[in-house]
């Protein structure tokens, strides 16, 4: 096939799934000219599995994406059809917003962000190559010849790169949602030495909402008041779709166990490793036979389809067995199959294989997002190529890479899981991975993360503006009652009346706040003098007053965590020639190349002993140096 040169970029995004969205946007709003390659423009932002946003620890990621001067933030407020906070019986650390999306109008609405932005150009095409040179990613090759050229390359592939669908006996190469896979790239990738590996994941099947008895389900409203996503948008006031809730049975599992033999995952077809956390129904009832009912989800796909997602229920069983399954269910008795369930397997690679930049570490100039680098869901690969996209700007600029640590923003503990501790299966982002997680709230992600993408140059001063007026309003507004006190007989009634012990003396409203039974606006009748905020400016305020002395104790041991992330190892360090290093940890040491001390004892295989012989012989070299 002859090759022809089309044009030169700075910065080449092969791949338009959630990685590669946010990937492009951050180079083209860095300055850089970006082009986007995807195998099929219907597959850009394209919701292959479950058409929401966010989730338990999920919603943590949008709002840092957000806070950084990412899209997919705003792109769900513009589109999303029904919104929930979770876990609010619990603390606010572990708060989530999830948003439900009009899967089509999501698409759209990111497809056209993506043409309108200056210096990025996007184009349909299939990458059958990468162009290296001299050991560094210097563009790409298309199917039909086209050469680019760059400067950078990001590989977000998402599940297209040798893709293969199971359904039952059913085999067959395809990407998501019956796409065409990216089969040649694949091999290149393995040809240039890159450690390559298999994973699967699945969807359910979609039905039709008019052959669905939804008197037989439980409703699911989404919140009277919206919270949006965006730090952009104070209130959106929308009407909202429901959702509804059912459970399988017994028949449902007794059908399911009686043709555990047909089902691909069982029937020795699948060779990739698929999610724990997001097992299919015949996994589910395989692992916890004692289980008399699990739940699932009927959730509409948009507001101009019949299509309804039916969460929880993936498979790999064949289409009449799903049919007979999916009968037994209350409310899905007439049930109609739009598009069956399936299972698909991909091809990713190690992520021990890159550095905290997400830059390869045998391809020079190669960054790699989403769930190419093993991770699941859509809101782990927007991050992901959120930060591969400043980072190849950063490289090519000549800067420091920009890398946030567990301290800092889940952001960071999804990458350093994945880049220092590696996966065996498809990662996914939880508020238990979070160390820190009372500081890495979700309603105060601005407050930590703006600042910084201010400085890196994808925060623009619209944005920028709006952070520092909602920093000094809650800061005034904190001082302000801190210093506003009421009497015992101004207040003890209202106190009686919230269920919390009076007081003898005058108190502060600050004081007031910090009572688990009093809300901010609980107590606005007894406070003539306060100024108007904005619900995200109000639920920092407010979560600050309460958390205050475990947020600090908190700080503390950030504190400590950052001493040992301070102390930072040469990269050409030689770990073969320190002596009392046990062999795994030498040889874990050296393939990794940690940057800190910190990094190196979160390396599996690193014990604290051998912690202990690098800071000793780090003492030993520093007294030399000295």
């Amino acid at each position: 096939m002859e090759k022809f040169l089309m044009d030169t970029y700075d910065v080449i995004v092969v791949g338009a799934g959630h990685a590669g969205c946010e990937a492009g946007l951050a180079s083209a709003r860095m300055g850089k000219k970006t082009l986007m390659l995807s195998i099929n423009l219907e597959a850009v932002a394209m919701m292959a599995c479950n058409p929401s946003i966010g989730g338990t620890g999920k919603g943590h990621l949008v709002r840092e994406i957000d806070a950084l001067g990412g899209e997919m933030g705003l792109n769900i407020d513009r589109t999303f059809i029904q919104s929930r906070m979770l876990n609010t019986a619990k603390g606010p650390a572990v708060h989530s917003l999830r948003a439900q999306a009009d899967k089509t109008m999501y698409h759209m609405e990111m497809k056209r962000t993506l043409e309108r932005e200056e210096n990025l150009h996007l184009k349909q095409g299939e990458v059958v190559d990468i162009i290296v040179e001299d050991g560094k990613a210097r563009g790409v090759i298309l199917k039909t010849g086209a050469c680019y050229r760059s400067r950078a390359v990001i590989l977000a592939t998402g599940t297209f790169l040798a893709g293969r669908i199971f359904i039952g006996d059913s085999v067959y190469d395809s990407g998501p949602n019956g796409m065409a896979p990216s089969v040649e790239l694949a091999e290149k990738l393995r040809g240039y030495g890159l450690p390559m590996r298999r994973f699967k994941t699945g969807t359910p099947a979609r039905a039709l909402g008019k052959s669905l008895n939804f008197d037989s389900m439980i409703p699911q409203e989404g919140d009277e008041k919206v919270v949006p996503f965006s730090f952009m948008n104070d209130d959106i006031d929308r009407e909202q779709v429901k959702c509804w809730l059912t459970y399988t049975n017994e028949d449902t599992h007794e059908v399911i166990r009686e043709n555990f033999h047909r089902s691909a995952l069982f029937g020795g077809h699948i060779e990739g490793v698929g999610p724990r956390y997001c097992p299919s129904i015949e996994d589910k009832i395989n692992r916890f036979p004692d289980r008399q009912r699990h739940q699932l989800f009927i959730e509409p796909e948009g507001l101009y389809t019949d299509e309804m997602y039916i969460q929880g229920m993936s498979s790999s069983l064949p289409e009449d067995v799903q049919r007979a399954f999916y009968k037994t269910i209350p409310g899905l008795e007439e049930l109609e199959i739009a598009r069956p369930a399936y299972a698909i397997e991909y091809d990713c690679i190690d992520p021990l294989d890159l550095k905290l930049s997400l830059e390869n570490r045998h391809v020079e100039d190669l960054f790699c997002a989403g769930q190419f680098n093993g991770s699941s869901g859509y809101e782990e690969a927007a991050a992901q190529g959120l930060m591969a996209g400043i980072n190849a700007v950063m490289k090519i600029d000549g800067r420091d890479a920009f890398v946030l640590d567990r301290s800092e923003a889940y952001i960071g503990v999804l990458i350093d899981d994945l880049v220092t501790k590696g996966t065996n299966e498809p990662y996914r982002i939880m508020t238990s991975r979070a160390e820190y997680r009372l500081v890495l709230r979700q309603d105060n992600a601005d407050i930590r993360l703006t600042e910084k993408g201010h400085e890196v140059g994808l925060v623009k001063e619209d944005r920028y503006e709006r952070y520092l007026e909602k920093k000094e309003i809650v800061k005034r507004e904190t001082e302000r009652l801190r210093n506003t006190f009421l009497k015992p007989e101004e207040i003890n009634g209202f106190l009686d009346e919230k269920g919390t012990s009076p007081v003898k003396s005058a108190v502060s409203l600050y004081d007031i706040l910090r009572r688990p039974e009093v809300t901010y606006e609980d107590t606005e009748f007894l406070d003539t003098d306060r100024p108007q905020l904005s619900q995200h400016q109000k639920t920092l305020m407010e979560v600050q007053i309460k958390y205050e002395g475990y947020i600090e104790k908190q700080r503390q041991r950030i504190e400590k965590f950052k001493k040992l992330e301070n102390k930072k190892l040469p990269q050409d360090m030689d770990y073969n020639a320190i002596e009392g290093l046990r062999i795994e940890a030498r040889q874990k040491l050296t393939e990794i190349k940690p940057l800190s001390i910190g990094q190196a004892s979160r390396i599996s295989g690193v014990s604290p002993a051998d912690i202990n012989v690098l800071l000793i012989y780090m003492e030993k070299n520093g007294r030399k140096n000295r």
